[in-house]
């Protein structure tokens, strides 16, 4: 590729990724919400009507999502702070946002010509602080953070399979069960998993045998490695976790619980998803 042709690349890149024409950076445009609205609930045949779109109800929690704000600090253009607090819970307890996650990733992946599920994966996990609120914490002794760790799992591609979210002083390799646990069900082929140095030892492996068979691959960094080195596999998943934190909901865990945690982790993988998706749609048309 000739140097004449970057600028050109360039400006074809910016324009596939502005988000010209939209009130707020964080709203959606008609592609994303075209993929997001068939997984919603529809209106139900009793009762009072819907009051407020459900459009506009998921930008105002991607709003707060990419702001890190409160949720008293809604902005009075949104519907009103108890209504989408409402819509969060309600979702967030009936599993709609694990379940949209896992559309979108069978989707996305079905989309570049890859099997709707995935066979290997790439975990990793990351300490976030906690604040005054309250709610489940521990001290990372390693990295010296007081909070909780967002353990996910991707696939090769960099595409959240799924997450859990404990205290920060449960290790990588007692972590690790507490994620695969929960997939396997959902992603029975997955059985291959890539991980760093701290996910090595025979602890893992055994509580990994009485689950099924599983195989961990551990890629460690060179020793004669000076300065930045990208590490096969492992950069996959350190991108995603690098996405994920642009939201700054996510920088610390503001919530109490855990639940409502794990709920916004999803929701920015759900925004990851939308995008992608929508983009590559009408890139194709």
């Amino acid at each position: 590729m000739g140097f004449a042709k970057l600028p050109r690349i360039i400006d074809v890149d910016r324009a596939l990724h502005a988000r010209r024409g939209l009130i707020l950076p964080s709203d959606l445009t008609d592609a994303e919400w075209s993929v997001l609205e068939p997984l919603l609930p529809p209106a139900s045949h009793v009762g009072r009507p819907r009051k407020w779109p459900m459009r506009w109800i998921v930008e105002a929690m991607l709003y707060l999502l990419r702001g890190g704000l409160p949720w008293r600090m809604l902005p009075p253009c949104f519907p009103p702070v108890s209504t989408v607090r409402r819509w969060f819970y309600l979702w967030r307890d009936n599993g709609l946002w694990l379940t949209m996650n896992h559309v979108l990733l069978m989707a996305s992946r079905e989309m570049i010509g890859r099997e709707v599920s995935p066979s290997a994966g790439v975990i990793d996990n990351q300490s976030a602080k906690t604040t005054e609120s309250g709610g489940p914490c521990g001290y990372d002794a390693g990295k010296k953070v007081k909070g909780r760790k967002h353990h996910i799992l991707t696939d090769t591609e960099g595409n959240l399979v799924h997450a859990v979210i404990h205290t920060a002083d449960i290790q990588d390799r007692d972590g690790a069960p507490m994620v695969l646990r929960e997939i396997i069900r959902r992603f029975p082929w997955l059985r291959h998993i890539f991980a760093d140095g701290g996910y090595a030892g025979d602890k893992l492996r055994e509580a990994l045998r009485r689950m099924g068979k599983w195989t961990v691959e551990i890629i460690k960094r060179s020793d004669t490695a000076t300065g930045f080195e990208v590490l096969p596999r492992r950069w996959v998943v350190e991108r995603t976790l690098a996405w994920l934190n642009r939201n700054r909901r996510l920088a610390k865990d503001f919530g109490q619980t855990i639940a409502s945690a794990t709920a916004w982790l999803f929701i920015a993988s759900i925004q990851l998803f939308t995008r992608c998706i929508a983009r590559s749609a009408n890139h194709t048309e």
